[in-house]
């Protein structure tokens, strides 16, 4: 045919088989819509009833039915009517050895005959035997085209149904999986991994036994029907200890005649195993860690097969690395509760005043809500403690506390530092970076020295506090937080706000709640608690034995004015622990840290008589006493070296009013 000639077609369709109706013509017809419903059918079951009824009529055979050896002969699907009520099983076998199609009467009835054809090495043992009338050696040849290419299609309906299975398990297998991650504890996990393991391989009971080498023993978790429903055995013996030693799956139909088998467990549980599966557990870096075992396929269904064994081993994948997640986050758990006690423990707030016996039960009060809380309290009064005290006493305990001196930021680098930047966004913007209000998210964000603020970043603080999101610098991602404000300065901010250094706006936001922390020279009567709580700490990371305070050591502690508050006494007590000799605080130990020199109870001013200064000098040292020892004037007379009755003779002649109302109680 030269190129300038047109092409011919012809469809599969339209071959002259399709187009005529002799018995070659509708045999291959049939197989032909055999096979391409093959390619669609789900089911095996339902590919045979369909097709049965067809083959029936090709063979012009009144009975026709589907037979496996296994090794007796089992029925499979039948359609039609044995007339004969015969079996030809000698048939049957031969064609199987032959692999060649049969024929041949019924012994009792003359007029019927059967014949045999095998569906061939893709059904293997499964025989086509169909029986009529009409029956003849003329029709042998349809019958062996017929059953091999049933057998063909039947091939290609159960790989397809083995498919589709498999997806579906897979399918399954990836849902289970998800809800491991629900779990946060290693036992409700192990419960839960059993539970759908029988679920998703129809069987009774599932367990997972852990190995613990060290001991070698399995732990079986849930055991149950064992008290405790945890069950310790030897790792070498019964099934699960073949497993774990071979790295091998076992398959067992019948479990009380495999010598294998460990009726111990059962006895334990009270549970009858009839048949299991069991499968190693390796975790993601292919360590056994120990077997994961289903028993009892549900009444119905047939023995644990191969799919089966699979299944279980890629659930026992997902079960594994489950196991090793919830195993670490347990452990970040218990170091973040040990860290959160530990900070705890540290942050304490110590004394024994009435400011400080009201100031622990405000915080007590506030550490369970979100309420902005404003601190205000000179240099070292202890801002940062109560900060973390109302982080630590409330439901954010377990989150991050992320501390920011505002002081130390310049204008420039604040909105980085609080709020992250993208790459990029600056000239050293290296990489994306979180900034402090996303590190402390669902925790605290203390902002210390607020008042040293600039107003630009007030504005900019303000702006994220009402809205509750952040931009990070250089980003356009509207970022939500949820983090509990509390700020803290030294300046009186109300006067900042009136000479328009601090924003009024901001203020107000931020001290919804103010806590004003006393300077440590009002409440002398805590000097002592605080320095004994600070020298046992400090003496425990020198090593040495607890120091004592001896008696004049204290009073020259109470004496002092402690400009530097809490911290002052802090470092004062560290360096005692590190550099004192004896074994306790002598006067002369603080000799060189407090002069008196330096101490001055009241300020006096350049234009005050030696006469007014000396009485102002005496009202201060008598109320510090007073103070110190917790308000006894019997005690304060001690003290002072005085006789109480010349302690309030002395009182009334420097014109303090304490005089009169101590003589109105000793009434």
């Amino acid at each position: 045919m030269s190129k300038t000639e047109t092409v011919e077609w012809l469809e599969w369709k339209r071959l002259p088989l399709f187009s005529r109706y002799d018995s070659e013509a509708s045999l291959v017809q049939m197989c032909d819509r055999l096979l391409e419903e093959a390619t669609r059918q789900k089911s095996g079951s339902d590919f045979i009833r369909q097709f049965l009824p067809q083959l029936a009529t090709e063979l012009s055979c009144q009975w026709c039915t589907l037979i496996e050896r296994t090794p007796e002969w089992e029925t499979l699907f039948e359609f039609g009517r044995n007339a004969a009520g015969g079996f030809p099983g000698a048939l049957c076998g031969e064609a199987l050895d032959r692999d060649a199609a049969g024929l041949c009467a019924d012994e009792k009835r003359a007029d019927w005959y059967f014949m045999a054809a095998p569906l061939g090495e893709t059904c293997p043992g499964t025989v086509l035997l169909v029986g009529g009338r009409d029956l003849t050696v003329d029709t042998l040849s349809d019958a062996v085209i017929a059953a091999r290419v049933l057998g063909y299609a039947l091939s290609v309906v159960e790989q397809r149904e083995k498919n589709l299975r498999r997806v579906n398990r897979l399918e399954t297998t990836l849902h289970i999986a998800s809800s491991f991650s629900s779990a946060r504890e290693t036992q409700p996990l192990l419960e839960l991994i059993a539970k759908e393991a029988t679920r998703l391989l129809d069987s009774e009971r599932s367990s997972i036994f852990i190995w613990d080498q060290e001991h070698k023993q399995v732990v079986a978790c849930p055991a149950l029907g064992v008290e405790g429903n945890t069950l310790r055995l030897p790792d070498d013996v019964g099934i699960v200890g073949d497993v774990i030693h071979s790295g091998e799956t076992i398959r067992v139909d019948d479990a009380y005649n495999d010598e294998r088998f460990d009726p111990s467990v059962d006895k334990s549980s009270g549970f009858k195993t009839h048949n299991l599966l069991c499968v190693p557990l390796k975790n993601n870096a292919g360590e056994l860690i120990g077997a994961f075992e289903v028993m009892n396929k549900e009444k119905g269904k047939s023995d644990f097969d191969d799919d089966d064994a699979q299944s279980l081993a890629e659930l026992g994948v997902q079960a594994a690395t489950a196991l090793e997640n919830t195993r670490e986050l347990e452990q970040l758990s218990r170091s973040r509760d040990q860290m959160t006690e530990q900070a705890k423990e540290k942050v304490q707030i110590i004394g024994k005043s009435s400011a400080i016996a009201a100031l622990r039960s405000t915080i007590e009060r506030l550490a369970g809500t979100d309420l902005p809380v404003l601190i205000l309290g000179e240099s070292g009064t202890g801002k940062e403690v109560v900060s973390q005290s109302l982080h630590y006493q409330g439901p954010r305990a377990n989150t991050p506390f992320i501390a920011v001196n505002c002081a130390a930021l310049p204008e420039t680098l604040l909105e980085s530092e609080l709020f992250g930047h993208e790459k990029g966004a600056f000239t050293d913007a290296h990489e994306t970076r979180a900034g402090k209000f996303e590190l402390a998210e669902g925790g605290t964000l203390f902002l210390d020295e607020i008042g040293d603020m600039t107003l630009g970043g007030q504005a900019k603080l303000l702006r994220v506090l009402e809205q509750k999101v952040i931009t990070r610098v250089g980003g356009s991602e509207s970022i939500p937080i949820n983090v509990r404000v509390v700020a803290a300065t030294n300046a009186k901010l109300a006067d900042a706000v009136r000479d328009k250094k601090f924003r009024e706006d901001l203020y107000y936001r931020l001290s919804v709640v103010t806590l004003e922390l006393p300077p440590l020279r009002d409440r002398p009567e805590d000097v002592i608690l605080l320095a004994e709580f600070f020298l046992a700490q400090f003496c425990a990371q020198a090593n040495r034995r607890v120091l004592k305070i001896s008696a004049e050591a204290k009073k020259r502690l109470q004496a002092h004015l402690w400009p530097g508050n809490v911290r002052e006494l802090r470092n004062l007590m560290e360096r005692v622990a590190f550099l004192c000799a004896g074994d306790r605080v002598e006067v002369e130990d603080l000799a060189f840290i407090l002069s008196p020199a330096r101490d001055s109870v009241v300020d006096m001013s350049a234009d005050l008589s030696l006469k007014e200064a000396s009485r102002r000098f005496q009202q201060e040292y008598i109320r510090r006493t007073i103070k110190r020892v917790g308000g006894n004037m019997s005690e304060t007379a001690k003290c002072l070296g005085l006789h109480r009755s010349n302690l309030y003779r002395k009182m009334g002649q420097l014109g303090m009013h304490e005089a009169n109302e101590g003589a109105d109680d000793e009434d």
